[in-house]
C-alpha cells in the first residue's frame, strides 16, 4: 500500500485501525489492539489500561497494512494465545483456534471421571505447533506426551514451544503419517485433523496463508478420519479415550466411523453451540 493512514494518539489510532479492518476481520478491534501491543513491545492489557502513556510507533501503520492484506494476526505478531499458553506460530503452520479449546475441556472432564494419575501418556496426532499436546500437559503435570506431524516446519515450532513453556523434558515430537510407526499404549489421544471439504469457502486470511494440508481433506472432509479412527484401538490403553476435533456438520458421519471401529462416541459443543469435539471410548 502506498497511501497508509496517518496515526495520532493510541486511542485515536485504535479507532482508525478498527474502522479500516472492519470487513477484513471478524474481530477488527481486537486485531487493532494486538497489533498496537506488538508494535509497542508490550502486552495488550497494558495498552488498554493506559493508552495515553504511549506514542504510536511508525511500525503500527505497516502492521495494519499487512492485516488489511489478509495476513493472519498470529503470523504478524508471531504467536497465538491458546488455553493458558502462548503458542509461537508463523507462516506454514496452522494457527490455533479458540474452538479447539473444547478438546482440552473434554480432557479435563475425562480426567475427573478416571481419577488421579490419568492420563500418564498422551499422543497428539497432527500436533502442528504443539497446540493440543502442550495444553494437555500443562493441565496434567505428571504426564508425558508425543506429538506427530507430517510437517517438519510445524515440528520445529512445536519443539520451540515446548522449550519456551518448560515442557521439553515431557514432550517429544516426531515426523510421521498419523499413527504409522507409533507404539502405544496411550491413555489419551488428541487429534485435530484436516476436515474441510475441498470446495468449502474460507476467509482469505485462512485460504491464502495457512497450510492447505492442515485444512483440507478430500471432497467431504472425512479422508483423514477414515485413516485415523481404525488405528486408534491399537494405540489406546485399556480405559483410554480419544478426543477428535470435527467440523460442526460432521458429528453423524464421524460417529459412524467411530462406531464401526468399536467405539462409543459422545459429542462436545464449543462456546458457539456447534458440535466440535468427539470423545471416543471403548467399554
Amino acid at each position: 500500500m502506498t497511501d497508509r493512514p496517518t496515526y495520532a494518539g493510541v486511542a485515536e489510532s485504535l479507532r482508525t485501525a478498527t474502522n479500516l479492518l472492519t470487513g477484513i476481520s471478524d474481530t477488527p478491534r481486537l486485531d487493532a489492539e494486538l497489533l498496537m501491543a506488538h508494535a509497542l513491545g508490550v502486552e495488550r492489557q497494558d495498552v488498554l489500561l493506559d493508552p495515553a502513556r504511549y506514542d504510536v510507533p511508525e511500525l503500527y501503520a505497516h502492521l495494519v497494512a499487512r492485516r488489511m492484506a489478509h495476513e493472519p494476526v498470529a503470523y504478524i505478531v508471531g504467536y497465538r494465545d491458546f488455553w493458558t499458553l502462548r503458542i509461537e506460530v508463523g507462516p506454514g503452520v496452522l494457527v490455533p483456534r479458540p474452538d479447539s479449546e473444547t478438546l482440552v475441556e473434554a480432557c479435563l472432564d475425562l480426567a475427573r471421571e478416571r481419577g488421579a494419575g490419568w492420563p500418564s501418556r498422551v499422543l497428539d496426532l497432527g500436533t502442528g505447533p504443539g497446540t493440543l499436546l502442550l495444553a494437555a500437559l500443562s493441565e496434567f503435570p505428571e504426564a508425558t506426551g508425543v506429538g506427530v506431524d507430517a510437517s517438519e516446519q510445524a515440528l520445529a515450532y512445536a519443539r520451540d514451544n515446548a522449550g519456551e513453556l518448560g515442557m521439553a523434558d515431557r514432550a517429544s515430537f516426531r515426523a510421521g503419517d498419523w499413527g504409522a510407526g507409533i507404539d502405544g499404549p496411550f491413555d489419551l489421544i488428541l487429534c485435530n485433523p484436516p476436515y474441510i471439504g475441498a470446495d468449502e469457502p474460507l476467509m482469505p486470511d485462512v485460504a491464502d496463508h495457512e497450510p492447505a494440508g492442515a485444512l483440507f481433506a478430500c471432497a467431504d472432509g472425512l479422508a483423514d478420519y477414515r485413516r485415523i479412527i481404525p488405528d486408534l484401538p491399537r494405540l489406546l490403553a485399556p480405559g483410554g479415550a480419544a478426543v477428535l476435533e470435527i467440523g460442526h456438520r460432521q458429528r453423524a458421519s464421524v460417529s459412524e466411523l467411530a462406531e464401526a471401529a468399536g467405539f462409543a462416541a459422545a459429542c462436545r459443543q464449543d462456546l458457539g453451540g456447534r458440535d466440535r469435539a468427539l470423545l471416543l471410548t471403548r467399554s
